[in-house]
């Protein structure tokens, strides 16, 4: 089960044999972690979600947070994180929810400033402060929960915190979350975007359906029946990716690349397949190329390719 991907790394969760592993696809390397004790798993009862993150500046630790519930009546979130540096899972973080079980929806979690948000149910988000080592749970707006055939994202707003983009047929809604000075919290609805007027001719065949966000590059993917597409939230510019198979959710990660006389970024999307099976491209903007690195992982097999374009 795939978990999420940030900062270069990737997080998988294996249910059988309770474990998460830690992959580095560019330097080829795994850590395997037992997941920690009092986080019991089932997936409608106890599902297990979690992200991983390096800290600012940081390549050669990492941390992992997990986050699940007690399944017990009334239900409370648990939360632990692992620390590469010291190799040990940190004491559990707690806080009440008022739900009668948390789901793993399959959308990653996003990092906005020093906050992990997770979607966990239709209605509630699940937050997890790295620096106050706090859990808290903040409930959708009212509009939003009241409205059908809706699609929610958790997202990274322009200010650095925490909002929603919400897909509606083919309308793109953003929602900010604001805090006031007493720690009262508040939803404000933002612009709008018409998909049917930014989507090549066609698409407008079936609404599309988001497939994936990323956090760094401000980039959401919508599928459509004329292909997937890659739009920037912020400037509107769209772009067809060379796709092909069925995918049904795609699990983005950004990697900060430094060669010898510049600063590169690779933005890498990771699509989950039927079938388990995962494709991952990445996309690396070097000097006058272009360098798309493709890589097929399958039942226990992985390999590569390179084309470079100028």
């Amino acid at each position: 089960m795939t978990l999420g991907w940030r900062h270069g790394l990737a997080l998988f969760f294996l249910p059988i044999s309770l474990q998460v592993v830690v992959w580095d696809p560019v330097a080829g390397v795994q850590h395997r972690l037992a997941v920690p004790r009092g986080f019991g798993f089932h997936p409608l009862e106890n599902p297990i979600n979690g992200t991983v993150l390096r800290a600012a500046g940081e390549i050669d630790h990492f941390q992992v947070v997990l986050v699940s519930s007690d399944g017990k009546q009334p239900r409370r979130a648990l939360g632990r994180v692992y620390s590469s540096e010291t190799g040990v899972w940190g004491d559990t973080i707690s806080c009440p929810v008022p739900l009668v079980s948390m789901v793993h929806l399959g959308e990653p979690a996003v990092l906005a400033g020093d906050c992990i948000y997770w979607l966990v149910s239709a209605s509630n988000i699940l937050e997890f402060d790295l620096g106050r080592k706090s859990l808290a749970v903040t409930l959708l707006p009212a509009q939003v929960l009241t409205s059908r055939n809706r699609h929610v994202v958790v997202m990274r707003t322009e200010g650095g915190g925490m909002g929603l983009i919400v897909v509606s047929g083919f309308i793109a809604q953003f929602w900010k979350r604001e805090t006031d000075c007493h720690g009262d919290v508040s939803w404000s609805s933002g612009r709008t975007i018409e998909l049917d007027k930014l989507l090549p001719p066609n698409s407008e065949k079936e609404p599309p359906n988001m497939i994936g966000y990323a956090e760094e590059n401000n980039v959401a993917f919508f599928w459509t029946v004329v292909g997937v597409f890659m739009v920037h939230l912020e400037s509107l510019q769209l772009k067809k990716l060379p796709v092909t198979g069925i995918a049904y959710r795609y699990y983005p990660f950004e990697i900060v690349y430094t060669p010898a006389a510049s600063l590169s970024k690779y933005l890498v999307y990771a699509s989950s397949y039927l079938f388990d099976r995962f494709f991952v491209m990445c996309h690396l903007t070097y000097y006058a190329y272009n360098r798309h690195w493709w890589w097929t992982r399958g039942s226990g097999s992985c390999e590569a390719f390179v084309v470079d374009t100028v």
